[in-house]
Formats: C-alpha cells, sequence, structure tokens
C-alpha cells in the first residue's frame, strides 16, 4: 500500500491499519482521534475478534502490514493470551479485544466521554 520504507505519517498509518483490520474482518471499529488531548498519540483505533484466534490473526496482519511499511519495531502485548492485544506503533495505538473484555474495559467511553464536573459529596 505504501510505496516507501519511510516512516508512516499518523494519518496513512490509520489509513494501513484500517485497512488491514477490514481484510482480517475485524468487528465494530471504532477510531478517536486523541491530538490535543494526549501526548503519547494521536490516534487510537479500538476493535473486536470474534475469538482469541480471530484476535492474533488480527494482530498479525496489522503487524505484518505495519512493518512492510516501515515501522520499526511496533510495541505489542497480550499476543500471548490474545483477550486483549495492544499494538503501539508510536502515532497510533491499536487495541484488539474479545468482545468480552472490550465491554469491561470499554476504553471508547474513556476517550470520547466529555469531562464533567466534580459533585461535592
Amino acid at each position: 500500500m505504501v510505496a516507501s520504507k519511510a516512516a508512516l505519517d499518523a494519518e496513512a498509518a490509520v489509513k494501513l491499519i484500517l485497512s488491514r483490520l477490514d481484510d482480517m474482518k475485524a468487528e465494530e471499529t471504532v477510531t478517536i482521534d486523541l491530538r490535543g488531548k494526549s501526548a503519547f498519540s494521536d490516534y487510537m483505533i479500538v476493535t473486536s475478534g470474534r475469538v482469541n484466534r480471530h484476535v492474533g490473526a488480527i494482530a498479525d496482519n496489522v503487524l505484518k502490514g505495519l512493518k512492510e511499511a516501515g515501522v520499526r519495531n511496533p510495541h505489542v502485548e497480550g499476543l500471548a493470551n490474545c483477550d486483549w492485544v495492544l499494538i503501539d506503533s508510536g502515532d497510533v495505538i491499536v487495541h484488539i479485544f474479545r468482545p468480552e473484555v472490550r465491554a469491561f474495559y470499554n476504553l471508547e467511553r474513556l476517550w470520547t466521554q466529555a469531562p464533567t464536573a466534580a459533585k461535592a459529596v
């Protein structure tokens, strides 16, 4: 998809990752723009695989695409169990969950909900 082996910019990385997720039939994919909200990343992508094997296959496909595009050493956690795999490519962080685990942690709500004022007790 990307002709050069130079590092991807954030938007190109998002496009590549979303394409890979679509190829692997990832479910309920959400892209969250973190620019101005976070210093550690520009985008977060949250998606689901049906079962552990599907989560692992999705993660492997995304990692393969990132490496082919020149992203060096993306940080990966969770591949051993594949309940929740995190891929940190720098500008884009990808969370791939089994549905039950995704519902439990509900990361989308944490990053998309507007802050509310604390209530006095």
